[in-house]
């Protein structure tokens, strides 16, 4: 079995995984959800996120964007990361499972990179003055 998490809010993907407060999970059997739950990441944020995920038995993450610190977080905990997406958290897991969901491999909050000669690492990706809106390219 699977497990995949989406950050979540009202129904749709939270843009700015640092920040989210809920994930929703959808436990996965072949191809077909067998169960989902919307669980609060009791005050948790960013690196801590990879954490969280780990002892929920999270393998997959769909999010909007994320910072490369957050990134090489789950990568370490050895979790996929689909990022650059929005829209709705249930079609995002439905066109995971059929392979046609459109994500953005290299995404970044490469805003960062120029400001603060860095990524997202030390500090809150998603700021007021900063805003983290998915896929820059």
């Amino acid at each position: 079995m699977r497990r995949i998490a989406v950050t979540y809010e009202n129904g749709n993907i939270f843009q700015h995984f640092g920040h989210t407060e809920q994930f929703k999970f959808y436990d996965i059997e072949g191809k077909e959800i067998v169960k989902e739950q919307t669980v609060d990441t009791q005050g948790s944020g960013h690196g801590a996120l990879a954490g969280f995920l780990t002892e929920n038995g999270v393998d997959t993450l769909i999010c909007g964007g994320i910072g490369g610190g957050a990134q090489m977080a789950l990568a370490d905990a050895g979790i996929k990361l689909y990022g650059g997406v929005s829209g709705s958290a249930d079609e995002a897991v439905k066109a995971l499972l059929e392979d046609q969901l459109n994500f953005n491999p290299d995404v970044q909050c490469s805003h960062h990179e120029h400001e603060h000669g860095g990524s997202c690492g030390g500090h809150s990706c998603g700021e007021d003055k900063h805003g983290c809106p998915g896929s820059h390219v």
